[in-house]
């Protein structure tokens, strides 16, 4: 088992550029193979979860070229993709069996999806529901909540779909097997979630429009391929601009990143906490817009996190709750619960790690209460085998009156491989 230890850092200085976005290299992977001709892919992030993708198209019968900086997918059409002889594992990667989902259970043959420990326990009946009202034959364990899971691909037809829940996963497998269906295919959430899947389908020239409150498809229109210019992942960034802010005396330039309106919660929040946060040299890239952000020390405080914020910062809360944990006064997330059924259960693994490292912190059924300390102290605590969970205490470690311990460490390579690398480049120890 893997450990990183992180010591109190006196400053967090200096430029930096974070790996290309996860949700957009799992999508360029995805969408590439199905559109017609050549697609090349820049800042792909090379992340074990967005290598399952890949090694997963590849399965199905897709020649993608990799110079170590450039992919070059050759694509094949809707209908390109061939039976894969052996299951297809996912890893760790939620993002890869959910939209993967969607898009096998349009082909004409059959497919099997499994993944790690931690990904069979996550529940997969939210996009096996309404995929079977689209006409899918899909079976899993529990009933169909949980994989392996089997998919017997068939012809489609379109639906309307509410979905109770705003997920960019559950929309996008849908819409993936509305590039399939008969008909039209209509999306609507509660809140409006990151729309990586409805750009790109539209620079690929998929037959789709989006409203207010959600997004129509039309199947059978065949997509071209594109070149995609994956920018630096926010996610990513998230844990810097919090070691940023939280240890004084720090000024950070993070370069490249991707600043999509349905991403930018963390930026929101932050800002709303007092954060000193400047986005420049604002640019678009493939449909995604770009900024660089500069981030420099700030006092924060705390305060009430909920509604239409929260699936526009769902995957960076873990470090929300770090920036909290040293906030004046108390920080209140709800409209959270979601958090409940990420790689672990986020909010539990946070009010835990936090907790042990001299946090009061009191759970809630849709969140947390975090109250700010002036001094986290040292403590050793487990990832639960969730990468930002680790990332996330790590980043504590650095504004603590001692060494943070995290156990099970291996789990960073699945979004950040050198996130350790860089975080002793910046930080003055």
């Amino acid at each position: 088992m893997q450990t990183h230890i992180s010591k109190p850092a006196k400053a967090v200085r200096g430029e930096i550029v974070v790996p290309g976005d996860k949700s957009i290299s799992h999508r360029s992977i995805m969408f590439g193979s199905i559109a017609r001709g050549v697609t090349t892919v820049k800042g792909f992030l090379r992340g074990e979860d967005n290598l399952a993708t890949l090694n997963a198209f590849r399965s199905m019968g897709i020649v993608v070229e990799d110079d170590g900086e450039i992919l070059k997918i050759q694509g094949k059409g809707l209908r390109g993709l061939t039976e894969p002889s052996d299951v297809i594992d996912c890893g760790n990667s939620g993002t890869s069996m959910r939209l993967m989902t969607g898009l096998l259970a349009g082909q004409q043959f059959f497919s099997v999806l499994t993944g790690d420990q931690y990904l069979r326990k996550r529940p997969m009946k939210r996009v096996l529901e309404p995929l079977s009202r689209m006409g899918a034959a899909i079976y899993g364990r529990a009933g169909g909540d949980k994989a392996p899971l089997a998919i017997v691909g068939t012809g489609l037809t379109g639906i309307a779909y509410q979905s109770p829940v705003s997920s960019a996963q559950v929309k996008s497998a849908i819409l993936l097997a509305g590039l399939y269906a008969n008909g039209e295919t209509v999306v609507t959430e509660p809140h409006l979630s990151r729309d990586h899947s409805e750009r790109i389908l539209r620079y690929f020239g998929a037959d789709i429009e989006t409203f207010s409150g959600g997004t129509k498809i039309r199947g059978g229109r065949e997509l071209d391929g594109r070149e995609i210019i994956v920018p630096g992942d926010i996610s990513s960034a998230a844990f810097f601009m919090v070691a940023a802010l939280i240890v004084p005396g720090s000024e950070l330039l993070i370069r490249g990143v991707g600043v999509n309106p349905t991403r930018t919660g963390i930026i929101d929040i932050l800002k709303a906490m007092g954060g000193d946060i400047t986005l420049q040299n604002c640019r678009e890239n493939s449909g995604e817009p770009v900024a660089d952000i500069l981030v420099r020390s700030s006092r924060l405080k705390g305060i009430e996190i909920g509604g239409d914020l929260v699936p526009r910062a769902i995957d960076e809360f873990p470090v929300i709750c770090v920036a909290a944990a040293v906030a004046e006064g108390k920080t209140v997330v709800r409209d959270a619960k979601e958090l409940r059924v990420k790689e672990t259960d986020r909010i539990k693994a946070m009010a835990v790690s936090l907790q042990k490292a001299g946090v009061n912190v009191v759970e809630t059924e849709n969140g947390m209460e975090v109250t700010g300390t002036e001094k986290l102290q040292g403590c050793t605590i487990d990832s639960f085998g969730d990468h930002r969970i680790a990332m996330s205490m790590l980043i504590a470690g650095l504004a603590a009156t001692g060494e943070i311990s995290v156990n099970d460490t291996e789990c960073i390579a699945t979004s950040f491989p050198n996130f350790t690398t860089l975080l002793h480049e910046v930080a003055v120890q």
